[in-house]
């Protein structure tokens, strides 16, 4: 982006009240790419290898939920959660909310983990909920045009 483009992307933001997420600097620009093979690279283990054994009901999945006393309706109920939470990482208006979102389920997954499997691989969940965050909190601004969606659609 030129520094006339620029300055006018500015001064045309500056008087829509929009704030545009795009860095003239080439730092800028590979941090944003970063992040976005962060988010495909999430969405993939999470659509993957993460949802698929639960969809397909792979006996590695069914043990553990058999062993929670959840059955095939929890484990069918965690992997779509899990595979919209995918979906929802490659999609820019939901991004956010979606990391949000499987943090929130990688809490749970911690608890149960702790609680009923006595800590083993209780770190996974812990250590998937950095790069959420940070996916999460890069793309806050996102929020506000879901919200912008939700109140034009109400």
């Amino acid at each position: 982006m030129s520094e006339t483009t620029a300055s006018v992307t500015t001064a045309a933001s500056a008087t829509s009240g929009t704030v545009i997420a795009e860095s003239a600097t080439p730092r800028g620009r590979r941090a944003r790419i970063a992040l976005r093979a962060l988010q495909i690279v999430l969405a993939l283990f999470y659509g993957i290898a993460s949802a698929l054994p639960k969809l397909i009901a792979h006996p590695s999945a069914t043990e553990g939920f058999d062993e929670l006393g959840w059955g095939s309706a929890g484990m069918y109920t965690i992997g779509a959660l899990e595979l919209a939470g995918a979906i929802a990482l490659l999609v820019p208006v939901l991004q956010s909310v979606a990391a949000m979102a499987l943090s929130a389920l990688m809490v749970g997954a911690f608890v149960v983990t702790i609680t009923a499997f006595g800590g083993e691989n209780a770190a996974t969940p812990l250590i998937l909920i950095v790069p959420l965050a940070l996916i999460a909190w890069a793309r806050r601004s996102s929020n506000a045009d879901l919200l912008r969606l939700v109140r034009r659609r109400a």
